[in-house]
């Protein structure tokens, strides 16, 4: 059986087998929500920029045992057809691709550079974690994730591949003294490619070190690096600054920088995040 079947149904196993844990209440868990607003601005290895604005709408659950969140974005992207939010420039043949017009003829070559804007729904993405080790006393924990990238992004848009993606994710942490904490991990995704779009599976790994302040504040170093997504695209490299404040029992905001260093990635980028815990 090839990786991707074996990470589809381990996935969706694992995100069915979720639902029991994240209802009981020995979990000692909370629901929550949460909305953002992020921005990236790019070239990709082109000539012309590309500009993202992306506001997520989330859902959740954090408990003891298990964690889970259906995530539902809003993408508006002005750019060349052939970027695709995610993944960067890409043989994108839609001849319906952002900026190309519908009714095309599909006359549009691939490399073809036409900029246009678009705004929708991007993919909705349910994942699910189980918090497999957390020994306190050690400082350390594992978690390993499922998560499903589902292709509800518009194809003709160029806001999406209008395919489902599928990630298996393995992280751990570290406690270093009172206030220090080295985490890292890994991730293997199966992209859906399309008929316009031809995707390749990826390995990707992050890292980064997280000072704890008073009053529950956090902020940390964030950096990431994913194989390229196709072969005319480019590998992903980032590295972000990130701000966590605790404003109340309920209420907690996080900011955060992105620089990127590979043409797989955006130049820049900034997000802030508000987050209500029941």
């Amino acid at each position: 059986m090839k990786y991707g079947k074996v990470i589809h149904l381990a996935l969706i196993a694992g995100l069915l087998a979720g639902a029991a844990p994240l209802a009981s209440a020995a979990d000692e868990g909370s629901p929550y929500v949460s909305i953002g607003a992020d921005y990236s601005s790019g070239k990709y290895g082109l000539d012309t920029r590309t500009n993202i604005w992306d506001v997520p709408l989330s859902v959740g659950y954090k408990g003891s045992a298990w964690s889970a969140s259906l995530t539902v974005p809003y993408l508006h992207v002005s750019g060349p057809a052939n970027v695709i939010p995610g993944i960067g420039v890409v043989s994108n043949s839609n001849p319906q691709g952002r900026g190309r017009g519908r009714g095309g003829t599909g006359g549009v070559t691939p490399s073809t550079t036409i900029s246009g804007t678009a705004s929708g729904i991007g993919d909705v993405v349910a994942q699910a974690t189980y918090h497999a080790i957390e020994n306190r006393d050690a400082g350390f924990g594992l978690d390993l994730t499922g998560r499903i990238k589902f292709g509800t992004a518009s194809a003709d848009k160029g806001l999406g591949t209008g395919k489902s993606d599928y990630t298996g994710a393995v992280d751990i942490y570290k406690t270093l003294g009172a206030a220090w904490t080295a985490f890292g991990g890994v991730a293997y995704t199966d992209f859906g490619s399309s008929s316009y779009i031809r995707l390749n599976n990826v390995w990707s790994a992050n890292a980064g070190i997280d000072h704890a302040f008073g009053q529950g504040d956090s902020a940390g170093l964030y950096l990431f690096y994913q194989e390229r997504a196709a072969d005319t695209a480019y590998a992903r490299r980032e590295a972000s600054l990130y701000f966590n404040h605790k404003v109340s029992e309920h209420w907690g905001l996080r900011g955060y920088v992105l620089g990127g260093f590979a043409d797989g990635s955006p130049d820049y980028g900034a997000g802030m995040s508000a987050r209500f815990s029941f």
